[in-house]
């Protein structure tokens, strides 16, 4: 291959090269997008359903930067620096795969050498800087990019699931994203991809989306109706709405429209309660939640799983142990009292108490989480997850694992059970 074929290939056909490479899912559609992230020169916004390969298109984009325009210094921006780290890593196995390697020597006549090769940087024997810039540099947005310039910039899922759920995160973001403003070189370019959770999350003050949502032709390519109906049963309508057909609705009949308050000293917890609501196959989550009563204040932290509560005890018990919270409750009707029995067996001195559940969920979710919601607070660090499910529940919600378990912690702190819960307890939780 000549070295004009060779560029020509890379600039013009991206995808084949990826299918070279092994992403066989990449087509047409992936190939506009590759181009556009690698020669655009405004800033751009793609919205695309979940699955779309959306991320794959950013990595082979990356790549070919610095492959074709070595001079360009580029940054990488996702949620947090552990979310960077799998795409940087995917970026230097696409570099130092030998189709790569073939194509940059047809190109450059010399071989790839991999300078600077980082869970967070790559840098290569085609670059040229004197001041020792990183042709590619990957950040969290907890990072701090004081000083840093760009002409590239990607940004890609840095709203996510946390922007649903809390105010504060959504305009960090927004906050966050203007400052990119400030890093980028004169005649740069910043490019978003992502998905929408919140109508007023960061999308907002980004350019207009060019959008494919799952209805879109070349997005049924990837996903089947088939496929999508089995997504859309396995999820609440609003995150369906949100991460397939990028838009927003509220949820009809929802008992918690209010967004969840967070505060951020675990000691609030220490000498509080635990709750697991154990899920035993199916669809069904493991649910736990630790709380703490004080006055009039309920602090709460929260995870679920979609796993057998056999395959997630252990972290569990050590949630428990960590945050100093027990007794741990967990109902006995499903499994007879084996539950709180294994738990006994894996920590001998820790107290459990298992109870037989005979109130209605919706009634003791309407009844006790709904009415004690103004007045909780969620330690940071709670399972976004979690906290979705709660505020997508309804009467006819398909899951309901994480607002139950709430809603037990919150009737065991009721003011109704206060002085029985202290009698039997000593009152040192309360």
């Amino acid at each position: 291959m000549t070295r004009q074929q060779a560029i020509n290939f890379l600039v013009n056909r991206p995808a084949d090269y990826a299918r070279m490479l092994g992403f066989n899912k990449l087509g047409s559609l992936h190939n506009g997008w590759i181009i556009d992230m690698v020669r655009g020169k405004d800033d751009k916004t793609l919205q695309a359903s979940r699955g779309t390969y959306k991320t794959t298109s950013v990595s082979i984009a990356l790549a070919l930067i610095i492959i074709l325009l070595p001079t360009k210094r580029v940054l990488f921006m996702r949620k947090t620096d552990n979310d960077i780290k799998e795409v940087i890593k995917q970026v230097q196995k696409i570099l130092t795969d030998p189709h790569t390697q073939y194509l940059i020597k047809c190109i450059y006549g010399v071989d790839l050498v991999l300078t600077v090769q980082s869970a967070t940087e790559i840098s290569t024997n085609l670059s040229i800087d004197n001041k020792g810039t990183s042709q590619l540099i990957g950040l969290g947005m907890g990072s701090s990019i004081t000083g840093k310039h760009f002409d590239r910039i990607f940004t890609d899922d840095i709203v996510n699931v946390q922007d649903r759920i809390s105010k504060a995160e959504r305009d960090r973001t927004k906050t966050i994203y203007q400052e990119l403003q400030n890093i980028r070189n004169r005649g740069g370019r910043i490019f978003n991809t992502g998905t929408p959770w919140h109508k007023e999350d960061a999308f907002t003050i980004m350019p207009a989306a060019e959008r494919f949502d799952c209805y879109h032709p070349e997005i049924q390519k990837i996903i089947s109706r088939e496929e999508l109906e089995g997504i859309r049963q396995s999820m609440s309508p609003s995150l369906f709405a949100a991460n397939y057909e990028l838009r927003h609705i509220a949820v009809e009949n929802a008992l918690f429209e209010t967004a969840p308050e967070f505060f951020d000293n675990v000691e609030l917890l220490r000498d509080g309660i635990a709750h697991i609501d154990a899920a035993y196959g199916g669809e069904d989550y493991t649910a736990f939640t630790c709380g703490k009563r004080s006055g009039d204040i309920l602090y709460l932290y929260g995870r679920m799983w979609h796993n057998h509560i056999d395959t997630v005890l252990d972290r569990i018990l050590a949630d428990s142990e960590r945050l100093q919270c027990a007794p741990v409750y967990c109902e006995d009707n499903a499994d007879k009292g084996f539950l709180a029995k294994e738990i006994r067996q894996k920590r001998p001195g820790l107290p459990v108490r298992g109870y037989h559940e005979k109130e209605n969920k919706y009634q003791k979710i309407s009844e006790y989480l709904r009415k004690w919601w103004p007045n909780i607070r969620w330690l940071e660090g709670t399972d976004p997850d979690y906290l979705a499910q709660i505020m997508d529940y309804t009467e006819d919600a398909e899951h309901d694992d994480a607002p139950d378990s709430a809603a037990c912690v919150c009737r065991l702190f009721d003011r109704k059970r206060l002085d029985n819960y202290q009698s039997v307890f000593g009152g040192g939780a309360m």
